[in-house]
């Protein structure tokens, strides 16, 4: 058992317990969709700034119709108005 490798070793354990096949899968999906949404945030929200030269109040330039939250319940956007003042 020292010289096989990682790979074989957990075909070898998933061969002998077959139930470890759906958590693995939960697993992965739990952790893909994690990685996602942390790449979603640090793309599309406000509060992140990758560019400060050309932006560095990424905050100030959104409109009140802008969508940053990932689930909106009970907001409509489309229909709100401006009530800030422009800086």
């Amino acid at each position: 058992m020292a010289g096989t490798s990682l790979g074989t070793r957990f075909y070898r354990q998933i061969k002998r317990h077959p139930g470890l096949i759906p958590m693995i899968g939960f697993i992965c999906l739990g952790m893909g969709s994690a990685g996602l949404y942390l790449l979603r945030l640090a793309l599309r929200s406000p509060d992140v700034c990758w560019d400060r030269k050309n932006n560095p109040e990424p905050w100030n330039r959104l409109s009140p119709n802008d969508q940053y939250k990932f689930l909106a319940v009970s907001t409509d956007y489309k229909k709100l108005k401006k009530d800030r003042p422009d800086f």
